[in-house]
């Protein structure tokens, strides 16, 4: 993991400009102006200018500012990146690649940004996230995370992934018909473990039903267990859910203080383990209990 904090990913139709105040405002650790699906094909070239706009004008807080490119078979994305880095890019933290399907098109737009920075004489370097959405992608995500170091974050992108698949979904991506545990396991667990081989951060998928609140924090919960950092949110109300269920509990970094304490004890009386209240504590947990309170001093939590 990274130690950038991506509870919650915000997504905004970049062409929604009345949107935007709120968005920013909502306590989310990122936003992404959406100038990808979210904006109609009509209106792409013009939202740029509302993008750029909201970058350089509003005031984000401690929220990190995004921008969603389109997809890099589209006439749209080269000018994307350049008229987005040219006019804002010092306000820019980071450019989000939807459908990647090789480490390529990474590469790609990481050369591009290098060109830009040198041009542009930016003197901090534009982050990148990355959506796995295409089953060639997920083919090939342990490549494509590793592509760039620019990449701190992999996102599992359920729904064109679910077009992809081939896959008889609903609107809210779940499965139209009887099926045992988690639909997207798979998926789910190889870009997990994709990004942890890179050392970045996992963000699971949307959540269209956004007034199914119990819906949303159950598979926020349920992707946590994989190991993901963070989930998007399509809606302002999803935001401090996903800052909730991905935090450490108050049980967790109590439990992991616990460990660490015990640990320490047997170690300076020249032990290697201890048993804490009937459990076996040794340097595997201790490791689990020292990044469970990284996370939490890095959220201020604990």
């Amino acid at each position: 993991m990274t130690d950038l904090i991506r509870r919650s990913e915000l997504a905004l139709p970049a062409c929604n400009d009345h949107m935007f105040v709120k968005g920013v405002t909502c306590g989310a650790d990122l936003v992404f102006l959406d100038l990808e699906d979210a904006t109609p094909v009509g209106l792409k070239v013009e939202s740029r200018a509302k993008a750029i706009r909201a970058l350089t004008e509003l005031d984000w807080g401690r929220t990190a500012r995004a921008v969603r490119i389109n997809g890099l078979d589209t006439q749209w994305c080269h000018d994307d990146i350049i008229e987005v880095v040219t006019h804002a890019g010092s306000h820019l933290d980071t450019i989000v690649i939807p459908k990647a399907r090789t480490a390529k098109d990474v590469w790609w737009v990481d050369l591009l940004l290098t060109q830009l920075e040198s041009k542009l004489g930016l003197d901090r370097k534009i982050r990148l996230e990355v959506l796995i959405e295409e089953v060639e992608g997920l083919a090939n995500a342990e490549e494509i995370v590793r592509a760039s170091p620019r990449l701190d974050a992999v996102i599992f992108g359920v729904g064109d992934f679910s077009l992809s698949q081939g896959a008889r979904v609903d609107t809210n991506f779940v499965p139209m018909g009887d099926y045992p545990g988690d639909f997207w396991a798979y998926a789910r667990n190889k870009i997990m473990v994709a990004a942890r081989i890179a050392g970045i951060d996992a963000i699971d998928s949307p959540y269209p039903d956004y007034a199914d609140v119990a819906g949303y924090e159950a598979e926020a919960r349920r992707s946590s267990l994989y190991g993901y950092t963070g989930k998007w949110a399509i809606h302002p109300s999803q935001v401090p859910i996903a800052n909730e269920v991905f935090a450490p509990s108050a049980e967790e970094i109590a439990l992991a203080h616990r460990n660490v304490a015990a640990y320490r004890e047997a170690e300076a009386a020249g032990r290697g383990a201890v048993g804490v209240e009937g459990v076996l504590v040794d340097a595997a947990h201790v490791k689990k209990a020292e990044e469970v309170l990284a996370r939490a001093a890095l959220i201020g939590v604990g």
